[in-house]
């Protein structure tokens, strides 16, 4: 039984105040299945001038209280509402990047075209990470909320990035296996909609041992732009591009100079981070 979402205000899905100096670019990071705005935390003064804005789902830290959304129809169009709201606060547009991994990827793709079909400004960039194309999504595994606890705690497992305290912590447990099943299950109802190619560039990003989207799988996005598309592999598991953070950093940093040039707000051309980004 879906239970309606109350929608939330702008600060309710985005918690953290901008960083002092961060007056360039906004990067709208959505977290993975169960996760919450603190995955992209450590990532505050690690951009430059870039303004990395945290995207809180309900159901977790700061929004516990809220219910979870189960599906992307219900969840795309509020959360378009506070990224419009926030890239205009004072009626002009502040140029923004979306990122999102793993479930966040789908939902980072959805609301841009949710944005294209508001005729809303567009963003300078798409970063997916850790998610097949949203057309390769079918994987063959049951839906996540007809699994059994032990299920979607061996799941977890298998995915990784879950401390293994909190998969044996009943009370934890408790508190983190609702959003996760939410939103496996909004993952699960999703149903692609072939629609015209995004007029955005997109960055993919893989891991060579991710269990939940093997390379070929995530270059498929090449399909979903018709503006540049680049694609970088690191070596590790689903979680690669969080635990290796600073190549990821250089990735974002190298893609979003791709889209302003030396015009990147806030940025000198002698900036230390053009150093050559080692291949993965």
């Amino acid at each position: 039984m879906t239970t309606a979402v109350r929608a939330a205000p702008t600060t309710a899905w985005l918690p953290f105040a901008e960083q002092p100096g961060c007056d360039g670019v906004r990067l709208y990071c959505l977290p993975h299945a169960g996760g919450s705005a603190s995955a992209y935390r450590s990532w505050f003064g690690r951009l430059g001038p870039v303004s990395v804005r945290p995207v809180q789902p309900p159901g977790r830290e700061t929004r516990l209280r809220d219910t979870p959304y189960d599906r992307m129809d219900r969840l795309v169009p509020d959360l378009t509402d506070a990224v419009l709201a926030d890239t205009s606060p004072d009626g002009g547009t502040r140029p923004y990047a979306v990122y999102g991994h793993s479930l966040g990827a789908l939902v980072g793709f959805e609301l841009v075209r949710e944005i294209r079909r508001r005729g809303g400004p567009m963003p300078v960039h798409l970063f997916v990470s850790g998610c097949a194309a949203p057309d390769l999504q079918e994987d063959g595994e049951p839906p996540v909320a007809g699994m059994t606890q032990d299920q979607v705690v061996a799941l977890l497992r298998r995915i990784g990035g879950t401390p293994e305290w909190m998969l044996t912590d009943p009370t934890v447990l408790r508190m983190i296996l609702p959003p996760f099943v939410a939103d496996f299950s909004v993952r699960d109802s999703y149903a692609y909609r072939p629609l015209p190619p995004l007029d955005v560039p997109i960055t993919a990003l893989a891991a060579t041992d991710d269990p939940r989207a093997g390379t070929a799988d995530v270059a498929g996005w090449r399909d979903q732009t018709t503006g540049r598309f680049t694609a970088h592999t690191l070596t590790g598991g689903h979680f690669a591009v969080l635990e290796q953070a600073a190549v990821t950093h250089r990735y974002v940093d190298r893609a979003l100079r791709g889209a302003f040039g030396p015009q990147l707000p806030g940025l000198s051309a002698t900036d230390p981070r053009e150093a050559p980004v080692a291949h993965h």
